[in-house]
């Protein structure tokens, strides 16, 4: 039950969060949610690319009955507007092993807590985002096609309000596998950022506005990017263990380590 840290021999620990959270594992994957932003801190889910099972989808929906629902995000914040319920973990990663627990994985990534709010359009850098575990899982293909991703919102203190909930304008995700027979770490980190192309002053206009008429703050074009592992790290505050030593861009560019604009899978760069 939960994430696994062994999952790919080299240990992978869960995110360890400088604010207090909420463990809450399910099948194959765990969030550590924030209580007070209501919205998950980080997600942490184990991938078994040779026993992915393919399930139907049922958006059910539901509040985690684990934790009171005043400390997790709900329907409220979702309803008559353009934003989506964006899976922390993606619906699929988990949905592997017998078919039962599969499909308990699959309903269980329907919780509020496993969501963020996203704008709803989707274009080449959404569907960038969401094809990352897939590209990655074909390049692990020879160390078992095994994965550990972790996810979450950027939960900066300037994020937008709307329904009494901050909205993040940046999301990050780092994929770890092992390399060598599992005697070896690698790593590589990604930030997708729905921040408005506006200067500071519009952008906190248009979010005024926008709140006053019970619409969400404007959120731009997704843009993808791959970063230093170490910066999402700073970027959030969580102490990511082992994962910025096993960061692929420190190995194949470490004079030229910054973040890059993503317009297309193959510009992926995951090392030899």
């Amino acid at each position: 039950m939960g994430y696994d840290p062994t999952f790919l021999g080299p240990v992978v620990p869960l995110p360890v969060a400088g604010q207090p959270v909420r463990e809450l594992p399910s099948t194959h994957f765990t969030v550590l949610l924030d209580p007070e932003r209501r919205l998950a801190a980080a997600t942490a889910v184990n991938i078994d690319g040779v026993t992915l099972l393919d399930v139907p989808r049922d958006d059910d929906w539901h509040l985690d009955p684990r934790v009171p629902a005043d400390e997790q995000t709900g329907p409220a914040l979702y309803a008559r507007n353009d934003l989506d319920r964006g899976h922390l973990v993606r619906r699929r990663d988990p949905v592997w092993g017998d078919p039962g627990v599969a499909a308990q994985a699959n309903r269980e990534t329907f919780a509020y807590p496993n969501a963020a709010p996203q704008a709803s359009d989707f274009n080449q850098g959404r569907d960038l985002w969401l094809g990352l575990e897939d590209h990655v899982l074909e390049h692990a293909q020879a160390q078992r096609l095994r994965l550990s991703v972790l996810t979450g919102p950027v939960l900066a203190g300037d994020d937008p309000a709307y329904r009494g909930v901050a909205v993040p304008r940046r999301f990050w995700k780092v994929v770890a596998w092992a390399l060598d027979a599992g005697r070896r770490l690698a790593a590589a980190g990604f930030v997708l950022d729905q921040t408005p192309q506006l200067p500071a002053t519009e952008l906190a206009a248009a979010t005024h506005a926008s709140a006053a008429a019970d619409e969400p703050p404007p959120l731009g074009p997704f843009r993808t990017f791959q970063v230093p592992v170490a910066d999402i790290a700073e970027l959030t505050g969580l102490d990511l263990g082992p994962l910025p030593a096993g960061d692929v861009l420190a190995v194949t560019a470490p004079q030229e380590v910054g973040w890059r604009e993503l317009h297309a899978l193959p510009e992926v760069d995951l090392g030899a």
